[in-house]
């Protein structure tokens, strides 16, 4: 199958719900680049899971970085797939506010930032993704998946502070997916579909085609 030529999609999702995957599926089959949270080379993540009220801010200024980085290059080369986006970065930040690992100087800091961050995307060849697509599923697929994936400082039984994390990300993510409104949607449930199977990944590259031909007629 052949897509629209220079398309900027975006994935969303909970943490472990299998955005690098659909990424890398989604931009070889379009022939696009793909972009990809760099986590091995993330010096503050296993950080912050030993200690978030210490590196939570610090966390989230990193991300908000590599993230702004990625989209500019996305919006100026227009055929790329990012498996996750700074349209998602302030819906983690607001979590951490919430569990008390940021302050409240440190949250206006960033949003501060990411509203600077946002007005300079305006300046863009491209303004905004073209498509969002958001891998949505129960706590227990995810919870699952990040079992499965196996990086110890993900696993609630080594820290169960994590399910706490875990189940409060995952409440607010529908309202988020709900208010975002920078691009056309997409919508996967990853308690049906699994693209280890080629019948499911056929059906998911046929929705994105069939998607992505109907936002290229308006």
């Amino acid at each position: 199958m052949r897509g629209v030529d220079n398309n900027v999609i975006v994935l969303a999702g909970m943490i472990g719900s299998g955005k690098s995957s659909y990424t890398e599926m989604i931009a070889k089959n379009l022939n696009s680049t793909a972009f990809y949270e760099k986590i091995q080379e993330n010096q503050i993540l296993e950080l912050f899971y030993q200690a978030p009220k210490r590196w939570a801010f610090a966390l989230q200024i990193y991300f908000l970085n590599t993230r702004f980085n990625s989209i500019k290059q996305a919006l100026a080369h227009s055929n790329n797939v990012l498996d996750r986006s700074i349209y998602e970065d302030a819906l983690f930040t607001q979590i951490n506010y919430e569990e008390g690992n940021i302050s409240k100087p440190e949250m206006d800091i960033y949003l501060d930032l990411l509203e600077n961050m946002m007005e300079e995307l305006d300046f863009m060849p491209k303004k905004a993704p073209d498509l969002l697509i958001y891998l949505r599923g129960d706590l227990e697929t995810v919870l699952h998946r990040i079992k499965l994936r196996g990086r110890s400082y993900e696993q609630i039984e080594l820290n169960p502070g994590l399910y706490r994390y875990y189940k409060r990300l995952h409440s607010h993510y529908d309202d988020w997916f709900n208010s975002y409104n920078k691009s056309e949607t997409l919508v996967i449930d990853i308690d049906k579909i699994d693209i280890n199977k080629k019948s499911d990944r056929e059906f998911v590259l046929q929705l994105v085609h069939e998607k992505l031909r109907t936002i290229h007629k308006k």
